[in-house]
């Protein structure tokens, strides 16, 4: 909640300020607009299905390409496909042994999202996002696993393709571009559940800095 309420005070700061800067005199509302971005995720995991399972955040890095496409002055789509790392902090017990371990998750994400344009400084997004995963890394740290328990979660059933939603607000400052999301999957991390790995879903806070040309 804490995070939510600053990334509001943040938004109406900027809108403020970008309001007074400008004038009115840069609206590209009804233009067609590709755009680089790159930035950094807030990631955790919830929904977990394990007892003995407590996960902390962690940092990685987001970026890739837009593009914003006019349906009307107030209303457009705006899809993505974004690089974007997520995952966790865990600790908890498996095989009757206490564990710490860090797992960061590489996807390709695609929101696609609607774009609601009230202002010509900002836009409101809300959509559906795949997520596809390529590559998954594990650190762990107990002095009580063996070779073949670390193989055990190494060659876990992970599910590659995930569905979420995303929602957010682009700040606009002339060509540079602000951006906060909130994101989160509906589908669980692996696939037919026989794992003993904690099942999750993926939440993350994304902020991001754009270039539209």
């Amino acid at each position: 909640m804490k995070i939510i309420k600053g990334l509001a005070t943040v938004a109406f700061m900027c809108i403020t300020t970008v309001t007074i800067a400008q004038g009115g005199d840069n609206d590209n509302r009804e233009e067609f607009l590709f755009g680089l971005k790159a930035g950094a995720n807030f990631s955790n995991v919830y929904d977990s299905k394990s007892e003995d399972f407590d996960a902390d955040g962690k940092m990685g890095f987001a970026g890739g390409v837009q593009l914003s496409i006019p349906i009307t002055k107030f209303i457009g789509l705006q899809p993505e496909v974004l690089f974007s790392q997520k995952g966790f902090k865990g600790s908890g017990v498996f095989l009757g042994t206490d564990y710490s371990f860090k797992r960061t998750t590489s996807y390709i994400d695609i929101p696609l999202q609607l774009a609601l344009k009230p202002s010509q400084f900002f836009t409101i997004l809300v959509g559906p996002q795949y997520s596809y995963l390529i590559k998954q890394k594990d650190e762990f740290n107990s002095s009580f696993f063996s070779d073949s328990q670390e193989e055990e979660f190494d060659n876990d059933n992970i599910r590659k393709n995930t569905f979420g939603f995303v929602g957010g607000l682009d700040i606009h400052i002339k060509n540079l571009v602000l951006g906060a999301r909130i994101c989160w999957d509906v589908t669980e991390n692996h696939g037919d559940g026989s794992s003993s790995t904690p099942r999750y879903k993926n939440v993350w806070f994304q902020g991001t800095l754009g270039y539209n040309f």
